[in-house]
């Protein structure tokens, strides 16, 4: 089976790269090779590289920069995962697409269910849908898989913050009344490739899905986990969301249904702490 990726040196990307199941062949596309900004270019790459299946980890995912640069942010969001699911439509492959919780209001505290209806809040989370909607409007093969609090060992996320902060700061304000699954890439991934190979055997499997990390945890009982894994003795105070305000609105709850997932595809809500211990663990190692 031959794979087609977009993306290469995002968190998803690269853990897709690490873990490609025997029998796999990987062709992974940078900016170089298929820029998002550019649509016609992703739609060119597929159809040059007639694989078997195609898996978009590649985003737009600066959440408050998008605030002031929507129009490019839909572009890459919205209109390059359309230009990419119409190509993969015309040859008949499955399209797979990382989405984000940050599609919905973020009310109550319910988790959301995958037919749940939308509204975002910001406009990275516009952007988001209006990708959601281009793709099953292709008429091919899909799966969306939304996720939330994606973290890892490679570029930025919540845990390497919490790390560089706890270095000098000895007590630190966290939000505390926004709860989610945080999600470690890797688990993400090895996600992508089972749901790749079921879509290969079996597209109609295809659809909308959800994946996070479980217990559900607020951002500051997160960053505790954090540090009493990594034996710093920093001390987290919680705070509201409105005492920390940022440029885009962040929903209050983020939790996700995946039970649809583990359904068609066995795919099981994975426990964010032990991939919490293998990102520190790899961190440590890199460091050494």
């Amino acid at each position: 089976m031959k794979a087609l990726v977009f993306g290469t040196t995002g968190q998803v990307a690269r853990e897709l790269a690490t873990a490609t199941p025997k029998g796999v062949t990987l062709e992974a596309l940078g900016r170089d090779r298929a820029d998002l900004s550019r649509p016609a270019t992703c739609g060119e790459a597929i159809r040059q590289a007639a694989p078997d299946v195609v898996i978009n980890a590649a985003a737009y995912t600066a959440v408050d920069r998008a605030e002031e640069d929507e129009a490019h942010a839909t572009v890459v969001n919205g209109e390059a995962p359309g230009e990419m699911a119409r190509a993969c439509a015309a040859l008949g492959i499955p399209f797979l697409h990382v989405s984000t919780d940050y599609v919905f209001s973020g009310d109550g505290d319910a988790p959301w269910a995958v037919d749940a209806p939308t509204r975002p809040l910001n406009a990275y989370g516009r952007s988001k849908l209006a990708g959601e909607t281009a793709i099953p409007a292709a008429g091919g093969p899909h799966a969306i898989l939304r996720t939330s609090w994606v973290v890892s060992g490679h570029g930025g996320n919540f845990v390497k913050t919490m790390l560089r902060l706890s270095e000098t700061r000895d007590r630190l304000t966290i939000v505390a009344d926004q709860i989610g699954g945080p999600t470690p890439a890797s688990d993400i991934a090895a996600a992508l490739w089972s749901m790749a190979v079921a879509l290969v055997a079996d597209p109609s499997k295809g659809g909308t899905y959800h994946f996070s990390g479980a217990p559900d945890v607020s951002w500051a009982d997160f960053a505790r986990e954090i540090f009493r894994q990594s034996g710093r003795t920093t001390v987290v105070e919680d705070i509201s969301t409105k005492d920390y305000p940022t440029p885009a609105r962040r929903p209050a709850n983020s939790r996700l249904d995946c039970s649809a997932t583990e359904a068609a595809f066995g795919v099981v809500r994975p426990d964010w702490r032990v991939g919490l211990t293998d990102i520190l663990n790899f961190l440590t190692d890199k460091a050494s």
